[in-house]
């Protein structure tokens, strides 16, 4: 059965100057490269959020034969707490709008918009009220604190 998100891989043809934007855009310097330094990476890795999603970056001469470079297909949606902030800084950071700010379902609070990377990858960025009620559970439930202790 599917257990949760493990790693999201997009590819880039400069991919050290793709870990230099991510790690400004996220804050933080990617944890994982192969092969490690000093040699040019052809992988590297991020841990992101809550649960350390891994969000990998391929170069794209390891991309499978026909894959798309054109931006499209699946988005897959980081949940974010400030979504007009966080959508404003990817644009400043030369990010281009792939859609915008869009409310979805009757006023439930599912909000999504995404963006194409200066590498041609869609990133998808969303207030979800159920992401947030998850965590909230986490937080409250007794096995939750055990985990931090």
């Amino acid at each position: 059965m599917f257990r949760g998100f493990a790693t999201i891989s997009f590819y880039a043809d400069d991919l050290a100057a793709a870990r230099d934007w991510y790690a400004e855009l996220l804050g933080q310097e990617a944890y994982y490269a192969f092969p490690p330094a000093p040699a040019a990476p052809a992988y590297v890795e991020f841990r992101v959020g809550d649960d350390e999603d891994e969000l990998g970056f391929i170069d794209r001469r390891y991309a499978p034969p026909g894959a798309a470079n054109a931006p499209g297909g699946a988005v897959m949606f980081w949940h974010v707490d400030d979504l007009q902030g966080t959508f404003d800084r990817l644009l400043k950071l030369g990010a281009t709008e792939y859609q915008p700010i869009t409310a979805h379902g009757d006023g439930e609070g599912f909000t999504t918009a995404s963006v194409v990377d200066p590498f041609g990858n869609v990133l998808g960025i969303m207030h979800n009220p159920h992401y947030v009620e998850l965590l909230a559970s986490r937080v409250s439930s007794p096995s939750a604190a055990s985990k931090t202790s």
